[in-house]
């Protein structure tokens, strides 16, 4: 059996290591081991300092979380880090890779910390729906002070090791060289100092004067976009008692909290989402030696919002992208773009110029399609219509290299008809990426019948390489994510015959947590979209509207008034117009509970999901549950529709979706009836 935690003495430093592959995640062996090395150094009058370092890709990326839910085995983190703190002789920390979650923490333990300059350290706990809980949240604000710490524990975004030197979180960069050596020098170097900075001691970062304005400010700046998440006021909470409570107290409100949270729907929700984004990217069928193919060049086929957003992505995965146009101007205002894009975020930190020109310079403009020939991988993002895109696979077939993947960005259409009209099916699939694209981090990988498992498995793996979440789609139409959209559009329309507003529909589901419902999608995207005045003839709400010139946020006013900043209000003009196509069809207006409109709009959507599962276009329920997360906003703390669905009850569902008027898929029946669940 592999010893988890090994020491050797190098002088009169023991150096302690873990190598607990993939991650050296803090289970219950790592802890143990480290506890008797720290017993071992206590023992040997020889051992002067000691190290605390890791093997593999990076340091202590965080607790086991496996371990959620069942009894505990001693020795509890809390009870190792206690024991690295009280160590009278100094403990050093050298990190690489990551320190996340528990090993940030087992690091905050150390009297020290050095790092090389790839690291990342962080508190990434409210992203599972909890805190800190081995005191991270007392001993950061007496590290680096309260402001520097608060946003790292409620928003839970890594820093780089350099921004952690800077702050005080680490002591001193070293070459990524020899890590275990330089700490070594470094602890030799602090052995004859008169005292060691332990963590929990420390007032000199504290600010008494920080009270109410100051956390009252930072909510108000910071916690628009975690509006519903229960997580993050805890963590305010908890980082508050270090400037309110000594230490020993402040960490007992953090176990209380985080022992509140950990028990909580939230946080079971947020673990399903956690280990749902990571069960994607298994492909069930396809063997572990399958080969991935090579993709060092790509060409995007289209230079307008979606195939600019594309190239991004790659782009900044440094993979070199040729970017086809028919004509000179909108290729021009495509590159252009691309460039506003990425100085944009070079503005706001995220690359600095000379990046930038990197990225630009892989982008290579073209308005001949023989400039894709040596491509391995071609994106089309041209109009969505099936003829148009038979005609550029067609071409695309002809002239791009035998062996090169050839990929549709299509929303809704049928993948097997594109690759139909080529000779190699086998290397032809869908790449529905969202928009927009250089943002948003669901893409679906949409398998056509051909499609052969190498391109499969080089489409997930490819996705891993551009920072996407990508689940597998089978051929539908609106394949997962837009498969279920519609619905809940036919309900939200149903609705509106029922003589329910707009603006009652709209906020059932932000309420929820959702960011926006489907008539503020409407306006956003433009009522007249396929809509003409040529052929109207006045039969649907939507049709009234545009005659009236409500054409959506554009210009001022669609199933809403907007005002300045595109301000929404209620419209009187909208109410009656929706009352007058009640009227006309002889029914009753209906009142219903917000509850009842939201489950009259989700439930369909559940039904369609079970369809998907059940006629194998979704490979788990988990996968369709990260579909709406990443991809249309579905509030992560209720787990996704289908996670939501087994928490409420799958009966509750059928009975619900019956008393609608739906037909009930049969699987989702079965599954009620059995009182079994969606995810396991």
């Amino acid at each position: 059996m592999m010893t988890v935690i090994s020491t050797r003495k190098d002088g009169e430093v023991l150096v302690v290591t873990s190598n607990n592959p993939p991650v050296n995640a803090l289970g219950q062996a790592v802890r143990k081991g480290l506890a008797d090395a720290m017993a071992e150094a206590a023992a040997d009058d020889a051992i002067k300092a000691i190290v605390i370092t890791c093997e593999g890709r990076t340091f202590f990326a965080g607790a086991d979380i496996t371990e959620f839910g069942k009894p505990p085995v001693g020795p509890s983190l809390p009870e190792v880090i206690d024991t690295i703190e009280a160590s009278t002789k100094p403990v050093v920390a050298a990190i690489h890779g990551t320190a996340l979650g528990g090993g940030l923490e087992v690091a905050l333990g150390c009297h020290y910390r050095i790092a090389v300059a790839s690291a990342k350290l962080g508190l990434p706990e409210v992203k599972l729906g909890i805190l800190p809980g081995a005191g991270g949240t007392q001993r950061l604000p007496r590290v680096v002070g309260v402001e520097a710490a608060l946003p790292m524990v409620v928003k839970g975004d890594p820093i780089p090791a350099a921004a952690a030197e800077r702050i005080g979180l680490v002591d001193k960069l070293v070459a990524d060289d020899g890590l275990a050596e330089s700490g070594v020098e470094f602890a030799r170097n602090i052995v004859g100092a008169a005292s060691h900075p332990v963590s929990s001691a420390r007032i000199d970062m504290i600010d008494p004067s920080l009270g109410d304005a100051f956390f009252d400010e930072f909510r108000k700046t910071e916690l628009r976009r975690l509006k519903g998440f229960e997580a993050p006021e805890a963590c305010i909470e908890a980082v508050r008692a270090a400037i309110e409570l000594p230490f020993v107290e402040g960490v007992k409100k953090e176990r209380e909290l985080f022992g509140k949270l950990v028990t909580g729907t939230q946080s079971r929700a947020l673990r399903h989402v956690f280990f749902a984004e990571r069960a994607a990217s298994k492909i069930d069928d396809i063997p572990a030696d399958t080969p991935i193919l090579p993709i060092s060049k790509v060409g995007i086929l289209g230079a307008g919002t979606m195939g600019g957003g594309i190239a991004m992505n790659f782009l900044t995965a440094g993979i070199p992208v040729t970017i086809l146009e028919r004509e000179q101007a909108p290729l021009d205002r495509g590159v252009s773009i691309i460039r506003k894009n990425y100085e944009r975020s070079a503005a706001r930190g995220k690359f600095t110029a000379e990046q930038v020109e990197q990225c630009m310079g892989r982008l290579t403009p073209t308005l001949e399609m023989t400039d894709l020939a040596d491509c391995d991988l071609v994106i089309e993002a041209v109009f969505e219509n099936m003829d148009v895109k038979k005609e550029v696979f067609a071409k695309l077939d002809a002239i791009v290299k035998q062996g090169a993947i050839l990929a549709s960005n299509t929303s809704y259409l049928n993948v097997d008809e594109m690759a139909a009209v080529t000779k190699r099916p086998e290397y032809v699939l869908g790449l529905h990426f969202f928009s927009p694209a250089n943002v948003m981090r669901l893409m679906e990988i949409v398998r056509a019948e051909e499609t052969a498992p190498a391109v499969l498995k080089t489409a997930m793996a490819l996705s891993k390489k551009i920072g996407k979440v990508a689940v597998v789609a089978g051929v539908c139409h609106g394949f997962i994510g837009n498969r279920m959209l519609s619905p809940r559009q036919q309900a939200a329309n149903t609705l509106l015959m029922q003589g329910i507003t707009p603006w009652a529909v709209d906020d059932a589901l932000t309420d929820f947590g959702l960011p926006m419902g489907p008539f503020q999608m409407a306006d956003l995207a433009g009522l007249d979209l396929g809509w003409d005045r040529e052929t109207s003839k006045g039969e649907t709400i939507r049709d009234v509207l545009c005659e009236r010139d409500r054409r959506g946020q554009k210009n001022g006013k669609g199933f809403y008034d907007y005002g300045e900043n595109r301000q929404r209000t209620p419209s009187a003009e909208v109410e009656e117009i929706i009352a007058s196509f009640v009227a006309k069809s002889g029914q009753a207006s209906q009142s219903f509970s917000s509850e009842d409109i939201r489950n009259r709009l989700l439930f369909p959507m559940i039904n369609e999901g079970a369809k998907i599962l059940d006629e194998g276009m979704a490979q788990r329920a988990s996968d369709i549950d990260t579909v709406w997360i990443n991809g249309y906003g579905w509030p992560a703390y209720t787990g996704g529709p289908m996670f939501w669905a087994d928490t409420i009850g799958l009966d509750v569902v059928v009975e619900g979706l019956k008393a609608f008027g739906h037909d009930v898929s049969p699987y989702l029946a079965d599954k009620a009836a059995k009182g079994e669940r969606f995810n396991g």
